[in-house]
C-alpha cells in the first residue's frame, strides 16, 4: 500500500456491516529494531533471533505495540485527511514473526482489516465504531480490537 494521503470517504458513504479496505504490511527485522530504538522496547525476543529460540519461540517477534499502531494506521487511512481516529484498542492474543533475510514477506505478511459495527450523530460529530483485527498469513487473527472514527459530511 502507498504511503500517499488516502482519498476521503464521507459519513455519507458506509453503512454498518460494510468493510473498510484492508492494509497490508510485513514487519521486518530492520522495522522492528527501528521500532525498539524509538519506543525503547529492547526486549531482544523482538531482534535477536537466538535469544528468540532461547525463550522457546520459533522467530523473533513483532512488538505489540507495533501491531497496534498498524491499527491505528488502518483507522488514519480509512478516516483520510478530514477525519480523526478517537480510539484504537487491541489485545494481543497471538505473536506474529517477522520477516528475516530472504524470507518472503509473503510468509510473514500482516494483514489489518476492520469492519463498521456502528454509525451514528452526536451533536455535529458523525461516528462511526469499528471492530478491526491484525490477521496472520494463515488467516488466523492474533490481534482483535475495536475503534472510533469521526468523518465528515457531505452535506
Amino acid at each position: 500500500m502507498s504511503d500517499a494521503v488516502p482519498d476521503q470517504i464521507y459519513f455519507e458513504d458506509i453503512e454498518v456491516g460494510d468493510s473498510i479496505p484492508e492494509l497490508e504490511k510485513s514487519p521486518t527485522s530492520q522495522q522492528l529494531v527501528q521500532w525498539a530504538a524509538g519506543s525503547g522496547d529492547f526486549y531482544q525476543i523482538h531482534y535477536d533471533t537466538s535469544y528468540a529460540q532461547d525463550t522457546g519461540l520459533d522467530d523473533i517477534i513483532v512488538h505489540g505495540a507495533l501491531k497496534h499502531a498498524f491499527l491505528g494506521e488502518l483507522l488514519w487511512r480509512f478516516a483520510g485527511p478530514e477525519g480523526q481516529v478517537k480510539r484504537v484498542q487491541c489485545s494481543y492474543r497471538g505473536m506474529d514473526p517477522a520477516a528475516q533475510g530472504r524470507e518472503s514477506a509473503q510468509e510473514k505478511k500482516f494483514t489489518l482489516r476492520g469492519t463498521v459495527t456502528r454509525k451514528y450523530t452526536e451533536g455535529e460529530r458523525n461516528i462511526v465504531e469499528l471492530n478491526i483485527e491484525g490477521v496472520r498469513a494463515d488467516g488466523s487473527v492474533s490481534t482483535p480490537g475495536n475503534g472510533v472514527v469521526v468523518l465528515p459530511s457531505r452535506g
